[in-house]
């Protein structure tokens, strides 16, 4: 079976996915709480659709 790699998503794709602002985002990367983007050129980068799926369904959802 081949591997299959997972799909890159771009920051608006990611904040819509999360439901997180661009600045949120940025700022849980920093504090090493969010999946860090895979630079794709020299000046775009993306995520993991995967690994963003495994962090949205790691958190608590607020009661």
């Amino acid at each position: 079976m081949a591997y299959v790699p997972s799909r890159l998503i771009r920051q608006p794709e990611a904040s819509f996915v999360t439901g997180l602002s661009k600045s949120m985002m940025y700022l849980l990367i920093a504090r090493g709480d969010f999946p860090k983007p895979r630079k794709i050129s020299k000046r775009a980068v993306a995520w993991s659709l995967e690994e963003i799926e495994a962090w949205a369904t790691s958190r608590k959802v607020a009661a």
